[in-house]
């Protein structure tokens, strides 16, 4: 209902405008301030939104968190590898889409909205996420993006499988025993961690190493390429790999582990050094000792020697033992079964048989078995002739300087007091057949075999290959010994052998000269006994009473002894090396007139190198009685 006005006098009423002409003057200067203030307000607001903006759409691909989910895509299992390649694919597209829709803005908003619509709509496809109307395309682009982080996935767990290899390279090639390589750097890395572990007292990431590392162990046994590795190995490297890097994460600094890499480093080498030293102990232990079988050989064959009468113990030809014109051997052993095998080769391989004596030389205890043994098996058509050592009335302190130093009290004690140092070396020149008479008889030949000219020496250790009948027509020029020289990286010159610090050594020999092998040797004995040769050895050996020129042996006063008298055989004649070195060239071998298996590891012993014994065994009777009786089998 309209209001009544009042009645007012003119001034009222001219005050009353007055008044509110000053009131609308007041509201309006207060809504210009307010339109100024929001105007400041916007202009300082609306950059700094539009900037935070820009910036969280482009967080994606600057943020350090992206890095880290990138990182952690190799710290998980086949599962979280799997979902946080998919998250780092989305957050890759996210950003993609903010660059691209902040520039259709200046282009049309709709076509921006439209494209982030689209990519959206594929990203949540990928995720797993149900949506409604699809369009053809996009079920490729799903795919694609699947197939992608599922070939991540396999790098991640490559990338596991190799983390821990202590011979990783990049690219390397897929060797027979790779899988067993990594495995064992895995052990190692695992074995540090959990002594870590312990030490810290983290009790269960302990337990579980350990369960590892006794599975690895039993898996990896004795195996050495990986097709002998047990099922299911493979499952077993991922399962250690994801554990190594469990351990990696308890915050266990470089320094730590390198510390006890280099303790367990240290501990493995001391480990070895003892076990060589053993090692070499056993060996020479081993080739020390009389096998049990040819022990037992020995002793039936006394027996049946002993059974004998007096004209059933001699050999037959004896004038052919000092005809000069028949092909003589000297063979100095006290091994039945090796003398044997030396014969047997030599004559096996011989264009002419009926031409070749070989003269045997044994000590006392093995004289009626040596005997008996070429009795019952002679050499076919050639001839042999075995002797005793204690025979030669000659062989004695008086006249041999070796027979009164091995006769002498420092000797003795070199030899059986046990109270001083037993490295390597002293273990080698410790052995017995260094006091056998046998040994040193090489240098009295011409008192061996007075009415002959020339004579071939073989060590029982030899097979005999070829026919060695074309070593009597070597010329040797005037030198006394035909021996295959030993230059190679494999063997020593004169200094390996001989002390050349003493005088006497340095003045009259050159270090460098170029040493030779025992074992086949050819002496021309009309100039043995002309230069005087065993004149030589016993000055020599005289000076060397206090073992200072040399060590124990027979191959250093040789040396010495034929020092510029040796003739060099060409090298195809003698293969040494296959009693101790099992990188002989098979090649080699075949070629060779004679191979030697000189070193510990002797054909007929159980530490033999195995792909050299057949050369040796072909040439024994397994099948004859008295080896059957002893148990000697091939």
């Amino acid at each position: 209902m309209p209001s009544v006005p009042s009645r007012r006098s003119p001034l009222s009423t001219a005050g009353a405008g007055l008044q509110a002409r000053s009131y609308s003057s007041t509201k309006i200067n207060w809504c210009r301030r307010a339109l100024v203030f929001s105007l400041v307000s916007f202009s300082v607001l609306a950059p700094i939104f539009l900037l935070d903006n820009q910036n969280s759409s482009s967080s994606y691909n600057s943020d350090p968190n992206r890095l880290k989910n990138i990182e952690d895509i190799n710290n998980t299992g086949s599962q979280d590898a799997q979902q946080g390649a998919q998250k780092v694919a989305e957050k890759t597209e996210l950003g993609d889409l903010g660059k691209q829709s902040e520039r259709s803005n200046a282009g049309g908003v709709e076509r921006g909205e439209a494209k982030m619509g689209n990519k959206n709509l594929t990203l949540i496809k990928a995720a797993g996420v149900q949506t409604g109307e699809q369009e053809p395309n996009q079920e490729d682009q799903m795919k694609k993006v699947e197939a992608d982080a599922l070939q991540r996935t396999k790098k991640v767990e490559n990338g596991i499988l190799d983390k821990y290899s202590a011979s990783q390279q990049n690219g390397r090639t897929q060797n027979r025993d790779s899988l067993i390589q990594l495995m064992r750097d895995q052990l190692i890395m695992a074995q540090a961690y959990a002594y870590i572990a312990q030490a810290k007292n983290h009790v269960r990431l302990f337990r579980d190493l350990q369960l590892h590392i006794k599975d690895y162990q039993k898996a990896l046994a004795d195996c050495n390429f990986d097709s002998q590795l047990p099922r299911g190995v493979k499952e077993k490297t991922k399962a250690m790999g994801h554990l190594l890097e469990r351990a990696q994460r308890q915050h266990y600094d470089k320094s730590t582990v390198m510390k006890k890499l280099r303790a367990m480093l240290q501990s493995v080498e001391d480990q070895a050094r003892r076990l060589q030293k053993h090692s070499n102990f056993l060996n020479q232990l081993a080739a020390k000792t009389v096998p049990k079988g040819l022990h037992c050989l020995s002793m039936c064959l006394m027996v049946e020697y002993h059974a004998r009468f007096p004209d059933e113990k001699e050999f037959v030809d004896h004038e052919k033992l000092e005809d000069p014109c028949l092909y003589h051997y000297a063979i100095f052993s006290d091994n039945i079964l090796a003398a044997g095998v030396v014969v047997n080769s030599t004559v096996f391989n011989a264009k002419e048989p009926e031409k070749h004596v070989f003269h045997v030389v044994t000590d006392k205890l093995n004289y009626g078995a040596m005997k008996v043994w070429f009795l019952v098996n002679p050499p076919g058509k050639a001839t042999i002739h075995v002797q005793n050592v204690d025979d030669f009335k000659w062989l004695n302190s008086s006249y041999c300087p070796v027979l009164q130093q091995l006769e002498s009290a420092s000797m003795k004690e070199y030899y059986f007091k046990a109270d001083h140092a037993t490295g390597s070396a002293n273990l080698k020149f410790r052995n017995p057949k260094y006091l056998s008479v046998l040994n040193h008889l090489r240098f009295y030949l011409p008192k061996v075999f007075p009415k002959l000219d020339k004579i071939l020496f073989l060590d029982d250790d030899v097979v005999v290959q070829k026919d060695l009948t074309p070593l009597w027509d070597i010329d040797l020029s005037g030198k006394v010994n035909g021996a295959v020289e030993t230059c190679g990286p494999s063997f020593h010159r004169f200094d390996k052998y001989l002390n050349f610090s003493d005088p006497h050594i340095s003045q009259n020999f050159d270090p460098h000269a170029c040493g030779w092998a025992y074992g086949m040797n050819v002496f021309d004995l009309k100039e043995w006994k002309k230069k005087d040769i065993t004149g030589i050895y016993h000055r020599w050996q005289s000076m060397n009473e206090d073992r200072n020129l040399w060590k124990l042996g027979t191959l250093p006063p040789g040396l010495i002894t034929f020092y510029n008298l040796t003739y060099a055989l060409n090298k195809s004649w003698h293969v040494l090396g296959l009693g101790y070195n099992p990188n002989v060239a098979l090649s080699s071998i075949m070629q060779a007139a004679v191979i030697h298996y000189n070193g510990n590891m002797k054909p007929w012993l159980e530490i033999a190198i195995t792909k050299y014994k057949p050369h040796w065994s072909k040439y024994v009777k397994f099948d004859h009685p008295y080896l059957q009786q002893c148990n000697i089998n091939e």
